[in-house]
């Protein structure tokens, strides 16, 4: 007889060297891949049988002889409505299939039920022997939770594992034994499909992903390059889980330990299993109303609704996550994705954060870093709303189904002014990231710039005192730009990171405190344009500003290109639902800045440190690159947008200056 011993720890099973299949001829080892250990046992140590008859009452006198061992009378009663089998009812297999397994304090076998009186008669079951008390009270929750989603059997079937029912008897040295019988559909964990290499084609064939499948999430099309069938494929998944995970909350339950280990897709029914073996088939799924009786019931458990729902959608999207970017299986990556939320930063930077964690400069070499950034960034949004740091923010199941990203082309959603602020900047972002910038390019970012400034969420300046302080790395100007060209500079400067950090100097008052790091690369030799090693320096200003209330003018005489085409875009159907404006208004508000006077130190490495001459050029090449205002910090007179994520300022000349919030320590940089 072949048994799963379950390990302690996620990590102690990942390690699997091969995977046992049997078949009626042979046994084959394939390895090495992903997979839990299987491991043979002789029948000489075969477990006896360990239930006694089906659905059989107990007897007030043997509960009371058996006070630790079978089930009392009370707890039959709450089991009455699945069935009580006999180890006598199975056949036990000699093979554990890959993709099952257990915790410490579990073991699982396979069975086919051999009793012909038995409705599963010559049906495959999973056999899961709890054998510490807390295994066992999570396998007698399982069958609880299964008796309040009795009501909509067809959908609890769909989207979680069935429990057909239990063994229960005395053992030998007086404990209890108590084994959950449950259904087996034959299929890898989604973290095992995810860790094959063609796990791709692989887990399209398995769901029959025809022209039918993708119509129902809103896509028109099959196939297709990587990008676009892993996207599809996220979508069937994300779906099917969150209908899943809905069903759950609307019956008042959590499920509250979301993991890739412990989803399953059956080939059966092409359904997202919640096949929570490490809940104990939702052995640990939790009721958001279980203190009825104290005074201020209603409170609290509104709070803990609101609390266990956002657990859950937190694990909701630590699992896309991991389904989108593929480096996010490698557990020391994982681990510095965590510290991200850890430390506090906010959601809406996570895309800034993974392009250096990954060490991608640009997006566009990586599948998954493209799927979350198509459709205007929408799946950012949506990772963001479902890993927000505060409980209140994270989205639910409903509004995650409604988003965007979820939806296919087939299906027009109309998009909030939230979605559209976040979908202009983000296509700013990777306009400015490409750094080709011709006419049309700079057109069309002057045109998003301008939209952003009308749609902006913060424009008193007690709301800017609040979103401002912190580090913003620069992505592009309006202003005057060097292009292609074929001067000879002094010194042969490369730019690195220009960030502005902004500080509030303290609470009583409207004062912040403006630092310009400037690094840059000193390009020393001939070989210059292969060699890109040369002397660090750094260039720093530093001022001080007093912000207060104000407001951007349009001036009437000035009719430019970019303010034709805005004007047109103000009077379309589609921007008129959003943007409150009939035609360009004569002023916009804005936060006014104030400056002080300002300092200006530059650092250079050995051996320019102590030569003049060099030290003069390098400033002039710098100054030449990089816009003056973040040299002249006075220069900055207002800001017209900001968010969590994106900052807009505007400059003496009208220029803006486009920044996005970095949360990267010199760690990662």
């Amino acid at each position: 007889m072949g048994l799963y011993h379950g390990m302690a720890s996620n990590s102690s099973f990942e390690r699997g060297m091969g995977v046992c299949f049997k078949d009626n001829l042979s046994t084959t080892l394939i390895g090495p891949v992903p997979v839990h250990f299987v491991r043979r046992i002789p029948s000489s140590r075969c477990l006896r049988p360990l239930c006694s008859s089906v659905r059989k009452d107990l007897s007030v006198a043997e509960s009371k002889r058996n006070d630790q061992g079978t089930l009392s009378v009370s707890m039959e009663e709450e089991l009455d409505h699945v069935i009580r089998f006999k180890m006598s009812d199975f056949k036990i297999l000699d093979c554990v299939s890959t993709g099952l397994g257990g915790r410490g304090d579990e073991i699982v076998f396979e069975a086919l039920v051999n009793n012909r009186l038995s409705p599963l008669y010559n049906t495959k079951v999973v056999l899961r022997r709890l054998k510490t008390a807390q295994a066992q009270r999570r396998g007698k929750r399982a069958i609880e939770v299964l008796k309040k989603l009795a009501r909509r059997r067809l959908m609890y079937h769909s989207y979680s594992m069935q429990v057909h029912g239990y063994i229960s008897s005395l053992m030998s040295n007086g404990h209890s034994s108590f084994t959950l019988v449950h259904g087996h559909h034959s299929s890898f964990s989604l973290r095992h499909w995810l860790q094959q290499s063609d796990w791709l084609p692989t887990l399209e064939a398995t769901l029959a992903l025809d022209e039918e499948s993708v119509r129902k999430v809103g896509d028109t099309t099959t196939g297709g390059p990587a990008v676009s069938r892993h996207s599809r494929l996220i979508r069937v998944l994300m779906r099917d889980l969150l209908i899943g995970v809905n069903y759950l909350h609307s019956h008042g339950l959590a499920h509250t330990e979301l993991r890739l280990e412990n989803v399953h897709i059956s080939p059966v029914d092409r359904h997202v299993k919640r096949f929570s073996y490490q809940v104990g088939i939702l052995g640990n799924a939790a009721y958001f109303h279980e203190n009825a009786g104290s005074d201020n019931a209603p409170e609290n458990n509104l709070d803990r609704r609101q609390m266990m729902i956002a657990f859950d959608m937190r694990c909701v999207g630590f699992m896309m996550a991991k389904m989108v970017l593929q480096e996010l299986m490698d557990p020391l990556i994982f681990t510095k994705f965590k510290s991200f939320f850890t430390k506090g930063h906010d959601p809406s930077c996570l895309r800034e954060y993974l392009l250096r964690v990954l060490e991608h400069r640009l997006s566009s070499g990586n599948v998954g870093l493209q799927i979350l950034d198509r459709n205007w960034g929408a799946g950012w949004n949506l990772l963001s709303l479902l890993l927000a740091n505060k409980p209140s923010k994270r989205i639910s199941c409903l509004e995650a189904l409604r988003h965007p990203f979820l939806c296919g082309p087939r299906w027009r959603v109309a998009p909030s002014k939230e979605i559209i602020r976040w979908g202009l900047g983000s296509t700013a972002v990777r306009i400015a990231e490409e750094y080709i910038y011709s006419r049309p390019q700079r057109r069309k970012l002057s045109h998003f710039i301008e939209l952003m400034e009308m749609l902006t969420p913060h424009s008193k300046p007690k709301h800017w005192l609040e979103v401002i302080p912190g580090k913003w790395r620069f992505l592009y100007s309006t202003g005057r730009h060097i292009g292609l060209t074929l001067r000879q500079p002094p010194a042969r400067v490369l730019i690195g990171d220009v960030c502005l950090t902004v500080a509030r100097d303290s609470k009583l008052n409207n004062r912040l405190s403006l630092t310009s790091d400037i690094e840059f690369t000193v390009m020393r030799g001939r070989n210059w344009p292969h060699d890109k090693i040369g002397v660090n320096g750094k260039l720093v200003g530093y001022s001080s500003s007093r912000i207060q209330a104000g407001r951007r003018l349009y001036l009437k005489e000035e009719n430019t290109t970019s303010q034709h085409v805005l004007a047109q875009k103000l009077s379309s159907q589609k921007w008129r639902k959003v943007i409150p404006f009939d035609e360009l208004p004569s002023s916009l508000p804005a936060v006014k800045l104030v400056p002080a006077d300002i300092d200006l130190t530059m650092k250079l490495d050995d051996p320019l440190s102590e030569d003049v001459d060099a030290a003069r050029n390098v400033i002039q090449e710098v100054r030449t690159q990089v816009p003056p205002e973040l040299f002249d910090l006075s220069k900055l007179i207002c800001g017209t947008y900001v968010d969590s994520r994106l900052l807009i300022l505007r400059s003496v000349d009208g220029s803006a200056l486009l920044f996005t919030r970095s949360c990267l320590d010199e760690n990662h940089r």
